[in-house]
């Protein structure tokens, strides 16, 4: 496969919106309108739509970012373009070619592009430390500037310590992607509070 065929497996592959799917499977069609940022994605399928679906969601939204990366990583003969496979899924949940680029914030997809990365756990342990410190150690409310600081202190974290320069790249497009999101989501902004421990 080409360099653009990889890119475009990618974004295809995150353009699913599987939340939406199981909505349906579930009969749970107005879960996402209901929930206050209106996200397509694991956390409201969790919360409106029960364990089932949100299991379900959750493992989908992992695999959709996981199998493009992981496959290009195993059959592909130029890493060099590495860094825009690893972003595709995320910027197809992000803003889908199927839903009008209405998409959900890409967290569960970005784990699984760096899942995808395997045998490489660096980068993935990176993010996930991120998270648990700002929802265990120093505690960020509400979760919309928990993710930004999570993304932003791996992004960090990956410039100093992750040495192949594209997965940072790769990072770099993701973290942009989801800010970008993050941003532009419908929610309303609630007031930030931070709480040690």
């Amino acid at each position: 496969m080409s360099k653009v065929a990889w890119i475009l497996f990618g974004y295809l592959s995150g353009s699913i919106l599987y939340a939406r799917i199981f909505a349906k499977l579930f009969r749970k069609e107005d879960m996402i309108e209901k929930s206050k940022d209106r996200n397509p994605g694991a956390g409201n399928a969790f919360m409106y739509g029960g364990f089932w679906c949100g299991v379900l969601t959750l493992t989908c939204d992992i695999l959709k970012g996981f199998f493009p990366v992981f496959l290009f990583m195993r059959y592909a003969t130029d890493m060099n373009s590495i860094a825009f496979v690893m972003a595709a899924p995320v910027l197809g949940h992000a803003y889908p070619l199927f839903f009008k680029g209405k998409g959900g914030k890409g967290i569960a997809v970005s784990f699984g592009c760096l899942l995808g990365l395997f045998p490489l756990l660096q980068p993935v342990a990176i993010l996930a430390v991120c998270f648990i410190f700002f929802s265990c150690v120093l505690r960020i409310n509400p979760h919309y500037y928990r993710t930004l600081a999570a993304y932003l202190c791996a992004l960090i974290g990956m410039l100093l310590w992750v040495k192949w320069t594209m997965i940072r790249l790769g990072f770099a497009i993701i973290t942009a992607v989801v800010s970008s999101r993050m941003l532009l989501s419908e929610e309303e902004k609630e007031k930030l509070r931070i709480k040690l421990l």
